[in-house]
């Protein structure tokens, strides 16, 4: 195995970390627009861009990982499908969330309807991610998966 070989193998584990930094950055980017108090009115534009793109991020990431990252992981650790169920459950769950959200920025909800979504959606996000993490970070090290990381992980 070579230098550069070693080093993609462990930058699948380090692009999921950085991946997961982002969106949890742009969740709380987005909830502070939220909690800056503003009539939506006002601030409809700069709300939608903040939740759309954070919805759209996260749920891209979700599918990326649903079609490219678990189908390699599975054909590499068929033990671990039942993992994989499980973080795919949660990405349908969270899907179902985002949808809730992006229809109550569309309604120009009230600011603390959108903070109670974004509540929602950051609780199991957040568990989601720890859960994945403990479950698949050391695996991803080893992993040979010949794919562009936006493939896999989504483009964020």
């Amino acid at each position: 195995m070579t230098e550069r070989e070693t080093t993609r193998f462990i930058a699948w584990s380090v692009e999921l970390r950085q991946v997961h930094a982002r969106l949890r950055e742009a969740l709380r980017v987005t909830r502070d627009a939220v909690a800056a108090g503003q009539p939506v009115g006002s601030a409809t534009r700069e709300l939608l861009l903040y939740c759309h793109g954070f919805c759209a991020a996260l749920d891209g990431h979700h599918r990326s990982e649903d079609r490219t990252l678990f189908p390699a992981i599975e054909a590499a650790h068929p033990e671990l499908a039942p993992v994989l169920r499980k973080l795919e459950q949660d990405h349908s769950m969270m899907a179902h969330l985002i949808g809730g959200l992006q229809a109550a920025v569309d309604a120009q909800s009230a600011p603390a309807t959108l903070e109670r979504h974004l509540e929602g959606l950051a609780a199991i996000m957040e568990s989601h991610f720890r859960y994945e993490e403990r479950q698949l970070l050391t695996l991803l090290e080893a992993l040979e998966l010949d794919a562009e990381v936006d493939v896999a992980l989504g483009e964020f």
